[in-house]
């Protein structure tokens, strides 16, 4: 049963095998099950591909099976085709562009699987290429938003500053009025003269002043760290945002870049693995030698082309003597009066016919 299975999977003639020596049917057997298990590794390998686009395990199944049954169909339509013929660079000539097809299938399946067996080492790629994409983000974001968080700073600062600086305006006063009290500085006379009431008015002035200030400018800085807090708020939310797009950078074209980030000599070796698998039955078939089998297939293929000659021939031979029967049949009835003087009646009735027609037409024309 499995044994007829393969050889249906060879595309070879499953009743010339039977009659053919065992060498042949081990022989097919064989090429049918490497045409066969090539089939599952693409079902495998464009599962787990569709696996990592749809993230649906019904949907790769469902789809790695039709990729599956398409190389199957290939495959075996490549090796069945394939004749043996007396040269060895004849078989190989008629097969070339099937060696083509089969190098691109070969490179189709085992791209999947490297990503599959390659995936731990992948996934460190992508984890360093998404650090740096989130670094970058921040930067670029942080781009958007720094000039303006950097302007509201400045004016707070600025406002800031400016009570500071009264302060320190109104701090002098007051150590001018008491130094003036105390006679060390000023007019150098102790006690509470013109000269220290004057400061002190001066003082008492500039603190209400300060005092101003500092609720005016407790009231603007307020609303401008409510401006801050609100950018610095948008930053994080946008960067947040785009933060999930950057974790999903996990794609099918995303991992094959990282792939071939990786060294290449274990990809290559996995590549000439399964280009190995899907030329070995193109190659069994053409340097195998040609077997009994070969040989049936030849004769039944050249049995049939002689019975098609045959029936042409046939064909053309049956063509050539009616068209000669039909010939001399017809140049016989030409010479016979008694045709002709039929004929001759007849092409007078119909134009009497014809006449009595026209005219019966051209007078209700008339009227």
């Amino acid at each position: 049963m499995i044994k007829e299975f393969f050889w249906m999977c060879s595309g070879a003639d499953t009743d010339l095998l039977q009659e053919s020596p065992k060498s042949e049917q081990i022989k097919y057997a064989g090429i049918g099950g490497t045409v066969f298990f090539t089939a599952v590794m693409a079902f495998v390998s464009s599962g787990y591909a569709l696996y990592t686009v749809f993230d649906n395990v019904y949907m790769a199944l469902l789809f790695g099976l039709i990729w599956g049954l398409l190389i199957f169909n290939l495959d075996r339509f490549i090796v069945g085709t394939i004749k043996k013929r007396d040269s060895f660079w004849k078989e190989f000539l008629q097969a070339s562009p099937r060696l083509v097809l089969a190098l691109i299938i070969a490179i189709v399946i085992s791209k999947p699987l490297e990503l599959k067996i390659f995936e731990k080492e992948i996934d460190r790629v992508l984890l360093e290429e998404k650090n740096n994409m989130t670094l970058v983000n921040q930067d670029q974001i942080a781009l958007q938003f720094t000039p303006e968080i950097e302007r509201v700073e400045a004016e707070i600062k600025s406002i800031q500053d400016n009570v500071t600086a009264k302060e320190i305006e109104v701090n002098d006063l007051y150590s001018t009025y008491i130094t003036e009290a105390e006679g060390t500085q000023g007019t150098m006379k102790l006690g509470k003269g013109p000269v220290y009431e004057e400061k002190r008015e001066k003082q008492d002035t500039q603190l209400k002043e300060l005092q101003q200030l500092k609720e005016n400018s407790a009231s603007r800085i307020a609303g401008k760290e409510v401006l801050l807090s609100d950018l610095r708020e948008k930053q994080k939310l946008q960067t947040a945002n785009s933060q999930p797009i950057i974790d999903g950078f996990d794609g099918l074209m995303a991992r094959i870049n990282a792939l071939d980030t990786l060294p290449a000599m274990p990809s290559l070796f996995i590549l000439l693995l399964f280009i190995a698998i899907e030329t070995a039955p193109v190659f069994a078939k053409i340097m195998a030698p040609k077997g009994a089998y070969d040989l049936k297939f030849e004769e039944q293929e050249d049995a049939l082309k002689v019975w098609v000659t045959q029936q042409k021939n046939q064909r053309a031979a049956v063509l050539e003597t009616d068209s000669s029967l039909n010939e001399k049949v017809y140049y016989d009835v030409s010479k016979d009066e008694e045709i002709y003087d039929y004929k001759k009646q007849k092409a007078k009735d119909l134009l009497k016919l014809q006449s009595d027609t026209f005219y019966k037409k051209q007078s209700d024309v008339l009227g």
